[in-house]
């Protein structure tokens, strides 16, 4: 059943059953949020900071669970190699998330010294086929549309490879599914530099309130396929930011510092991709620039600011040769790019030495971003990929 598959870096994707808790995800959610404030407060070690997730046995299923070789595998995986980033997509069908699995257990995780697993497996005397213990959980979806938008760039390998699909396809669970886009979500230099080292769980409990924002921005300006292009946390940080906005566009006193402040950090997050992605095909010379004074490989995958990221683009050199000829829309990201990071920059610098920024200065910056009366930057970076 396996051996056809070891090509491809498998995941998991489930449903999550309300009538377990409440709110199943919250509950995980919660003890995942406890762990790290008490991590912050050096009162656990860091092997104490992770949740388990059952896979809840059908008390009607009699045979074992048809996925158990893979799993076995994908477990075996994790314990050889740390840098194997496994995800389990869980879903209500009204939300998507997606958690960061770094050890698979066939015992029964209540049993495991320091376990933190969430009350209501034993309330509701769950019987568990395996267990997932997750260090992370990301919000990607908050509505039925986004979720089944996301699932397509799943391809369920129990199906003929075809995309995972929300109605209908959710059956013989959990459904084993690799990305052909190879997308990560928890590498820990991009949430130390992102969300200054916090859990990606922490982060999404600040931006609560942001769904509807999202939904409008995807149905009305970005469309489906470039508002799912980009990646979550960049729409977390547009939607934050549009939110902002709008409550206080009304009010010309209003410092906008933090709709800059987040659209800033959406281009960051977006461009770092970019040149992760292209960097370790450039030739080495190529690579090599100077950042602050300092030498600096691009293929470290240091994140770098946006006045960094305009210092490394602006120049018309072999690097920017490079990168329009190996990136597709690469005419526009070094011919017109640069510009657009240069007035970002130029706008927000005063507002993070404590100059308020204007009504007017942050209309202009939102609109040229998000696409407002124009074909938006963030639109335009959603095209920029490998060729």
């Amino acid at each position: 059943m396996s051996a056809s598959r070891g090509t491809h870096q498998r995941h998991f994707v489930d449903v999550w059953n309300p009538s377990y808790a409440a709110d199943s995800m919250d509950a995980h959610l919660t003890l995942l949020r406890a762990a790290a404030k008490r991590f912050e407060r050096k009162e656990i070690v860091d092997e104490a900071l992770h949740v388990w997730w059952g896979k809840v046995r059908s008390p009607h299923r009699q045979q074992e669970l048809k996925q158990l070789p893979d799993v076995r595998e994908i477990a075996a995986e994790l314990e050889s190699d740390h840098e194997r980033e496994c995800h389990l997509y869980l879903t209500d069908y009204s939300s998507l998330y997606v958690g960061h699995v770094d050890a698979i257990s066939e015992a029964d995780a209540r049993t495991l010294p320091g376990a933190q697993v969430p009350g209501y497996y034993d309330a509701l005397g769950l019987a568990c086929d395996f267990w997932y213990r997750l260090l992370d959980i990301r919000r990607l979806a908050t509505d039925t549309r986004a979720v089944i938008a996301e699932l397509k760039s799943l391809l369920n390998l129990g199906y003929n490879e075809m995309p995972v699909s929300l109605y209908g396809g959710m059956v013989g669970l959990p459904l084993v599914a690799y990305r052909p886009d190879g997308r990560r979500f928890f590498d820990a230099e991009n949430r130390d530099d992102v969300i200054d080292g916090h859990l990606w769980a922490e982060f999404d409990a600040e931006q609560a309130g942001v769904g509807a924002i999202e939904r409008e921005l995807r149905e009305n300006l970005f469309g489906e396929e470039g508002w799912t292009a980009l990646d979550p946390a960049a729409r977390s940080f547009i939607a934050s930011a549009e939110k902002v906005f709008r409550d206080q566009r009304a009010d010309p006193a209003f410092d906008y510092g933090p709709v800059i402040t987040n659209l800033a950090k959406a281009l960051e997050v977006i461009c770092n991709a970019v040149l992760r992605q292209v960097a370790p095909i450039l030739p080495r010379e190529l690579r090599q620039v100077t950042v602050d004074g300092k030498p600096l490989d691009l293929a470290d995958g240091r994140h770098l600011s946006l006045g960094q990221l305009a210092h490394v683009l602006r120049p018309k050199g072999a690097l920017q040769r490079a990168l329009r000829q190996r990136l597709e829309n690469g005419d526009w990201f070094v011919d017109r790019f640069p510009g657009a990071l240069n007035e970002v920059v130029q706008v927000r610098n005063p507002g993070a030495h404590r100059e308020q920024i204007g009504r007017e200065s942050a209309i202009g910056v939102r609109d040229r971003l998000v696409g407002v009366g124009c074909q938006g930057v963030f639109t335009e970076l959603t095209k920029v990929k490998l060729r």
